[in-house]
C-alpha cells in the first residue's frame, strides 16, 4: 500500500492507497512543533482506524510526500525511516512528473501546485485551470498538451478574514460560511457576505483574465479544503475534486518507481 502525504502550511492531508484505489483519507493540522515521535503516533493511530495495526505497518510499502513547510519535512523524513523502515519519495527538483514546466525557475513552483497539475492533466485531458483553496489560493494553467504554463497566487480565504479581524479593532473573528443575503443586517453577516462574495468575484475575475491571456476556454477544477463552499458561488468553476492532490501524489509515485 502507498501512503501519500500532502503537507500544507495550515493542514496536512494523508491518503492510503491500495493500487489505484483510495482506501482512506485524513486531514490534520500542520504543526511544526511536533516531534518525530508525536507525528508518528498521530499517523499510526490514523492507520489503526483503517485496521492497519502497528505490527502490520510493513503493509505500507511506499510513501510519497509533497511539502510546502520545510520544518515538517525535516520531521517526516526521519519518521519514515524510523517507523516504516523506508526512505520516502519527496516531490521536488529532479523528480519525474511527466509534465514540462514553463516557469522562469521551475524550482520556485510549489510542490502542491505541480502535483495538482499532474493529477488534473491525467484525469481531465483538457486545457485546464486548477484553483486550490489552501492557506494561499493558487491558480495554475495547464494546456491540452500537458504543459504547465504558470499561474498566480492570492491570499487565502482564512488569511484574508483573519487580517480583517486583526487589523480592524471593532470587527469580530467570524466563521467562514455562506450568508443569507448580500445586503446583510448585522456585522457578522456583513463580514461573511464580503468574504464569501468578494472571494467568489476574485476567483471569477482571475479565471477570466487567464482565459483571455491564454486565448482558450479551459475546464476549471477546484480543490482544497474550502472549495466546496466557494465553488457554488462562482460562475467559473466547473468541477470540484477534493482528492486531486492525493491522486497527483499517487501518479507521481508510479512514475518514479
Amino acid at each position: 500500500m502507498l501512503l501519500a502525504i500532502d503537507v500544507g502550511n495550515s493542514n496536512t492531508v494523508i491518503g492510503l492507497y491500495d493500487g489505484n484505489k483510495l482506501l482512506h483519507d485524513w486531514r490534520i493540522r500542520t504543526d511544526v512543533d511536533h516531534t518525530i515521535d508525536e507525528y508518528a503516533m498521530l499517523i499510526l493511530n490514523l492507520l489503526r482506524t483503517a485496521n492497519i495495526r502497528l505490527e502490520s505497518v510493513r503493509a505500507v510499502n511506499g510513501i510519497i510526500i509533497s511539502c510546502v513547510a520545510p520544518p515538517v519535512l525535516n520531521i517526516l523524513e526521519p519518521l519514515c525511516e524510523k517507523y516504516f523502515k523506508m526512505k520516502p519519495l519527496i516531490v521536488g527538483p529532479g523528480i519525474k512528473t511527466g509534465m514540462p514546466i514553463y516557469y522562469d525557475n521551475p524550482r520556485e513552483v510549489g510542490a502542491d501546485r505541480i502535483v495538482n497539475a499532474v493529477a488534473a492533466r491525467e484525469k481531465y485531458k483538457d486545457d485546464l485551470i486548477i484553483v486550490d483553496f489552501g492557506t494561499a489560493t493558487t491558480f495554475d494553467y495547464v494546456t491540452r498538451n500537458g504543459d504547465y504554463m504558470g499561474g498566480c497566487i492570492a491570499p487565502g480565504i482564512v488569511i484574508s478574514s483573519e487580517a480583517l479581524f486583526e487589523k480592524a479593532s471593532k470587527l469580530p473573528r467570524v466563521e467562514f460560511s455562506k450568508p443569507k443575503t448580500i445586503i446583510a443586517k448585522d456585522t457578522v453577516s456583513s463580514m461573511q457576505a464580503g468574504i464569501m462574495y468578494g472571494y467568489a468575484g476574485l476567483v471569477d475575475g482571475i479565471v477570466e483574465r487567464i482565459m483571455k491571456e491564454a486565448q482558450s476556454n479551459p475546464t476549471v477544477i477546484a480543490t482544497g479544503g474550502l472549495a466546496r463552499i466557494v465553488a457554488p458561488e462562482t460562475k467559473s468553476i466547473d468541477i470540484v475534486d477534493d482528492m486531486l492532490t492525493l491522486e497527483g501524489l499517487r501518479i507521481i509515485y508510479l512514475r518514479n518507481t
